[in-house]
């Protein structure tokens, strides 16, 4: 199943398979999610769901049963 990937603010939309790794999709669409330990631990790499869910983008694959997903970016200034 393709899942429409949104990354904002950026607006900048791609395809993705469902359980395809977020970072990969991340950057494939040429948005940099910044990383530290890469298990999810740090959580240099959160994100949030459009809901307002955070999650760590390293630990994470495009979930199914959505057509679209929406994943707001921000960053910390500590990292």
């Amino acid at each position: 199943m393709i899942v429409q990937v949104e990354f904002l603010p950026n607006g900048v939309t791609v395809e993705a398979a469902v359980g395809e790794p977020m970072l990969q999709v991340a950057k494939r669409a040429g948005i940099t999610i910044p990383t530290g330990c890469l298990m999810g631990s740090c959580h240099a790499c959160e994100v949030e769901l459009e809901d307002g869910t955070p999650i760590c983008a390293c630990i994470t694959s495009i979930p199914a049963g959505q057509k679209h997903l929406k994943i707001n970016l921000y960053s910390d200034p500590a990292w």
